[in-house]
């Protein structure tokens, strides 16, 4: 989908509605279900995807695709939003089993946001399993706006730190991503400093479960300075087993110059201490 074609938001049949605060709400045919103990707990192509400034997407379901039945009112007040009111706040109770703030709602939306009355999101980390159609989806729901560009290049590129190279290659792959600077993947034969593995992982909706490196540079250590992926999801199919810097943390030298190091989260080299990337809606 494309923002200015068709039923993008700036094309020439919008599906969506802008509301206050610049939040868009598109409606969301992809099938979604979420699984608890084997239980469905919702399955449903009438999502609305609610895009809010400065966080990853929400998508909120009819109440009639929720098993409402299984969600408990809260004891704890929900947080407010200032585009789209107070809201209320489930505890999701399966068995045994009880999650804690499950579930979000907004009874009293504003005028322009009217089409979320009635919907329920689920917390993505309230489930054991989400599937997008037939396929298990992970860390988060998938922005339709979102795209994730994987291309070999024959530039030479060229890692380093500290004045000690750590790759060189013209042959690596780049991926454009939305919002996101190019990352450059390496052929592990063409990086040049022993890498140490991690035991830390991340889960991106859109490429995958990333493994990581550290790596020590003259006497200093570099804790996951590096990463991997070694089943990428489709759009990501050609960076397999590949290797890539934090462009934020190293220096990125493309044919000969000296790229711009971005600012950031994963500039600071304790991010992965206390930050979480993953969506909790």
């Amino acid at each position: 989908m494309s923002l200015t074609m068709g039923s993008g938001p700036f094309g020439h049949a919008p599906a969506g509605v802008f509301a206050p605060g610049m939040v868009l709400i598109d409606p969301y045919p992809r099938r979604m279900r979420g699984i608890l103990d084997g239980e469905t707990v919702v399955d449903s192509a009438r999502g609305q995807l609610v895009h809010e400034p400065g966080r990853l997407p929400r998508c909120f379901y009819p109440r009639e695709d929720v098993r409402m039945d299984l969600l408990v009112p809260s004891t704890v007040a929900g947080p407010p939003s200032e585009t789209l009111g107070d809201s209320d706040v489930w505890d999701l109770r399966l068995g045994d089993r009880m999650v804690e703030r499950a579930a979000l709602a907004y009874p009293s939306p504003p005028r322009e946001a009217a089409r979320i009355a009635g919907h329920v999101a689920l917390y993505w980390r309230a489930l054991d399993r989400w599937y997008e159609e037939d396929q298990e989806a992970i860390a988060h729901i998938r922005d339709p706006y979102h795209r994730v560009d994987a291309l070999p290049s024959s530039r030479r590129v060229r890692a380093s730190l500290d004045g000690v190279t750590l790759a060189e290659s013209e042959r690596a792959v780049v991926i454009y991503e939305t919002g996101l600077v190019p990352r450059w993947y390496f052929p592990r034969a063409d990086v040049r400093i022993e890498l140490e593995p991690s035991d830390y992982r991340s889960r991106c909706a859109y490429k995958g479960e990333a493994r990581y490196w550290s790596a020590t540079v003259g006497d200093t250590p570099h804790v996951n300075i590096a990463w991997t992926y070694e089943a990428p999801r489709q759009d990501a199919a050609r960076v397999k087993d590949r290797v890539s810097f934090f462009n934020e943390r190293v220096d990125m030298d493309v044919d000969g110059i000296r790229e711009h190091r971005p600012d950031g989260p994963w500039a600071d080299p304790d991010w992965w201490r206390y930050k979480s990337f993953e969506s909790e809606a």
